[in-house]
């Protein structure tokens, strides 16, 4: 960044521009415009074209249909040394130039058979958010790789048998028809690897004591479970639960845990006073100061809040709300103004040009949200401690609201809501006389 020495408010002016070097500034011998030229040649902008003419094209000197958005999104970056950077790390030029001649299909299965890692993903990102690409489920994808990987790599055969049944036909079957079509959400695929891994644990267990599922008995069970080093205790219920109703195994009880209540203690005076802070400290940035009052305020998990899309967000007859659950929640005024704030001025991606992205809190990869660790670390660098605060929130709103309001505005289900309310003895009859109070008012 250079200094400013210049201009106005809304236009400053750098150094060099007050006093530009003449000798620096000339048309550029390609497209005419005048640029601050360092070096012969063309300037920044055709150089990057040249450079995408040549990776993208067949052979012909044409850039195949289908890579053209790419093209066209690449080539009029706000940036064109930062797209010019990306293209030559890594294997970001072979593996474009590969899709442009032909030699690689351009197909989500042919970027899987490429090295894994954060160089391909962002590929892939790119791909998908200039269309070139359909979208997919990346999460159930890594999700599937890994009941592959882990299955294969169990010792016994009969041990691989009961673990693929278990992860394709119980945990992934019995995933897709919750999601219903949308992508797995981070809290659904850990969810879904403790499960597996739990069992995983409990069968190795097992092998090491010469036992098996069938032949396993109530008192081998428990001295699994009181065992000191035991891992992924609780998961693994799930397990045994269903390897009983499956026939597997035969007289074992693992009774599932009862929920009842909070295990920290409640503290509203410091949610009060970060909440306070996040609406009143302009030195943070408004993108967290919006993601921290989601949780202090409403209990939005950073899950529930990375995939919060501008469309949650209603700005109509001077109200603002937002839609977290089946029926939305109206804004307060400091509040409502951070939402609009970051509807409108939402970062694109550096490496493309400024896209219609519909995420209210766009991730580092073009075309996806913020992950939900990402965002769990931005607002623990707040000073916020997640489980905490979501806690103290639930607890707060369930002392005020019913539970079948708490489901329909926060997005949860009504159990949840009802054990949170049960938790915190919220009175629906106190409740109905206050919105009583309220219409004859």
């Amino acid at each position: 960044m250079r200094g400013i020495h210049s201009g106005t408010a809304d236009a400053p002016v750098c150094g060099p521009c007050t006093t530009p070097d003449a000798e620096l500034w000339r048309p550029c011998p390609s497209c005419g415009q005048a640029e601050r030229l360092h070096a012969p040649g063309p300037c920044p902008r055709c150089t990057l074209k040249q450079r995408l003419h040549e990776i993208l094209g067949d052979g012909t000197g044409s850039i195949p249909p289908k890579l053209q958005p790419l093209h066209d999104a690449l080539a009029s970056t706000e940036r064109a040394g930062t797209a010019m950077r990306w293209l030559s790390k890594g294997i970001v030029s072979t593996v474009l130039s590969d899709l442009g001649s032909g030699r690689r299909p351009l197909t989500h299965e042919a970027l899987d058979e490429l090295p894994e890692g954060k160089v391909v993903e962002h590929i892939r990102s790119v791909l998908v958010a200039t269309r070139v690409l359909l979208s997919r489920d990346e999460q159930m994808v890594r999700l599937e790789r890994h009941v592959k990987n882990l299955v294969a790599s169990h010792t016994t055969v009969e041990g691989r048998k009961i673990l693929h049944r278990y992860a394709t036909w119980h945990l992934l079957r019995r995933l897709r028809r919750r999601t219903r079509g949308k992508e797995v959400t981070h809290y659904q695929l850990a969810t879904a690897r403790q499960h597996l891994r739990a069992a995983v644990c409990f069968l190795d267990w097992l092998e090491a004591e010469n036992l098996t599922l069938a032949t396993c008995r109530q008192a081998d069970l428990e001295r699994w479970t009181t065992g000191d080093d035991v891992r992924h205790r609780r998961e693994a219920g799930h397990f045994v639960r269903w390897a009983l109703a499956q026939k597997i195994t035969r007289d074992l009880s693992f009774p599932a845990v009862r929920w009842n209540g909070p295990t920290q203690a409640m503290d509203d005076d410091a949610r009060g006073d970060t909440a306070r802070r996040l609406l009143h400290d302009d030195t943070l940035r408004p993108e967290d100061r919006l993601a921290g009052l989601l949780l202090l305020l409403y209990a939005q998990w950073p899950a529930a809040i990375s995939r919060l899309t501008v469309d949650h967000i209603e700005d109509t007859d001077g109200a603002v709300r937002i839609h977290l659950g089946a029926v939305p929640v109206e804004l307060p005024a400091p509040v409502a103004e951070l939402a609009l704030q970051q509807v409108a001025v939402r970062r694109s991606h550096a490496v493309l040009a400024r896209t219609d992205s519909p995420w209210l809190f766009p991730g580092g990869q073009p075309g996806r949200p913020i992950s939900a660790w990402a965002m769990g670390e931005r607002l623990r660098k707040l000073g916020i401690r997640l489980a905490e605060a979501r806690s103290t929130a639930l607890f707060q709103l369930a002392t005020e609201l019913p539970a079948a309001v708490l489901a329909r505005t926060l997005g949860i289900d009504i159990t949840v809501a009802v054990k949170w309310q049960r938790a915190a003895a919220g009175d629906w009859a106190a409740y109905t006389a206050e919105v009583s109070r309220r219409n004859s008012s």
